[in-house]
């Protein structure tokens, strides 16, 4: 029976893996609907119309008497007008309209076929580099965070390091590291990564996007030179437990919410004064190179990024990513703002108690700040930070900048523009 049963499970394991294979995603639609500006940058001139060509493709080729419906309008907001077309050969033409102040305007298209619904969307530019916020700056904001830094310091460091072989590599060490902020007995976690080299180097910290999660080990940023910092927010070991992990999700569901209304006690005060310590342990590390302190992160990550440079002077330079808190205010002004979209409609958070308190918050009086060189990336597609949100930041820096816009991507990158601000970074710091 022991041969015999050897074959079944033989076979059990052969059929797993023959199901698993043949059960692959696929890595494109069976119909693709293209969405084609005929401006190739998808920026416009103020008042200029913008005509967007819709192909409906199928195998690559055109769907012959298919209807679209789409509808268009100012990105984010209710659209202007709503309607249908045929396209007898699979390819049409809609002119979306025209813009008489900078901002986005926001094509959706869909059709059905054979039962299944596809998506697209495209979000086109105009003057988009004349885009003003529409933040106030408080007269009081550099006295408030100059106070606070000076109130933070006085916590003390208190650090946790622990080496995690399992989690090294041959040419990195990883450490979990556990820092204390804020209040006595508030820590956050981080993981250090260092090269195993004995030298010195550049120091890179790394913030985390948003959610409430464990995070991960990234040796990445260490294997092209630099000792690296990643972070997170919420006082989350990695090592915590799944059950705990889910109350504290619950706990910390619309976390950016807590305490909206009080700017001494609103939750990303912890959150900004998190990259201060942050910089504090990288630059008392030994193998710091008493030089170049570099910041970089997306989304979340990308706004931390920027709040770092803009209340830290030991930071030389930056790589910021689609940053999310840029302009909160904009949905009260009509335009979309950043995330997460906290006064929009869908929150009903437009007391002035809540609007006056982001205005130390948001995003874009941090940049105003900034005196570094940096590196910024966003793409026009971009429904969570949406591009009006991050240019009005990116708008408002005055140091020395330069922005790799990738119109087509959404709330993600090309692996093209992460080696380019890797190649950035690098050269800024001296790293052959």
């Amino acid at each position: 029976m022991k041969p015999l049963f050897s074959y079944f499970s033989l076979l059990l394991v052969l059929l797993t893996a023959n199901t698993n294979a043949q059960n692959t995603p696929a890595p494109l639609k069976l119909v693709q609907i293209i969405l084609t500006a005929n401006h190739a940058d998808w920026n416009y001139k103020l008042n200029e119309e913008a005509t967007i060509t819709i192909s409906v493709l199928k195998y690559g080729s055109p769907v012959e008497n298919v209807t679209v419906e789409y509808q268009y309008g100012p990105e984010q907001l209710t659209p202007e007008k709503k309607g249908a077309l045929q396209l007898q050969s699979g390819i049409g033409e809609i002119n979306i309209g025209t813009a008489k102040v900078p901002g986005f305007r926001q094509l959706k298209v869909e059709t059905k076929i054979d039962g299944y619904v596809y998506k697209n969307e495209i979000n086109v530019g105009f003057a988009p580099f004349e885009i003003k916020p529409t933040v106030n700056l408080p007269k009081d904001f550099e006295s408030f965070w100059q106070k606070a830094k000076a109130e933070n310091a006085k916590i003390p460091m208190d650090a946790v390091v622990t080496h995690k072989p399992n989690l090294s590599t041959a040419t990195v060490d990883v450490y979990l590291v556990r820092l204390q902020n804020y209040k006595l007995g508030n820590y956050f976690y981080g993981y250090l990564s260092k090269p195993k080299d004995n030298k010195k180097h550049p120091v890179l910290f790394n913030p985390p996007g948003a959610g409430v999660k464990k995070i991960v080990p990234i040796t990445a940023y260490a294997e092209k030179g630099f000792i690296s910092l990643t972070t997170e927010i919420h006082g989350i070991s990695p090592e915590m437990s799944d059950a705990d992990l889910n109350v504290a999700k619950e706990k910390l569901k619309d976390y950016w919410a807590i305490n909206l209304d009080n700017k001494d006690n609103y939750y990303y005060k912890k959150v900004y004064l998190d990259g201060v310590r942050a910089i504090d342990f990288l630059t008392s590390l030994p193998e710091f190179d008493q030089k170049n302190v570099v910041v970089t992160g997306g989304s979340q990550g990308g706004a931390l990024t920027i709040v770092a440079a803009g209340i830290d002077k030991r930071i030389n330079y930056i790589s910021s990513f689609y940053p999310a808190l840029s302009d909160n205010s904009g949905y009260l002004h009509n335009r979309a703002g950043g995330w997460p979209a906290m006064f929009s409609d869908k929150y009903q958070n437009n007391s002035p108690e809540k609007i006056k308190t982001m205005e130390y918050y948001d995003v874009v009086n941090f940049a105003r700040n900034i005196s570094v060189p940096g590196f910024y990336s966003t793409g026009y597609n971009d429904n969570t930070c949406p591009p009006t949100s991050t240019l009005s930041a990116f708008n408002s820096v005055k140091a020395p900048k330069e922005i790799v816009i990738t119109p087509i991507s959404a709330h993600w990158r090309f692996g093209e523009t992460d080696d380019k601000s890797m190649k950035w970074l690098r050269e800024k710091c001296g790293i052959e």
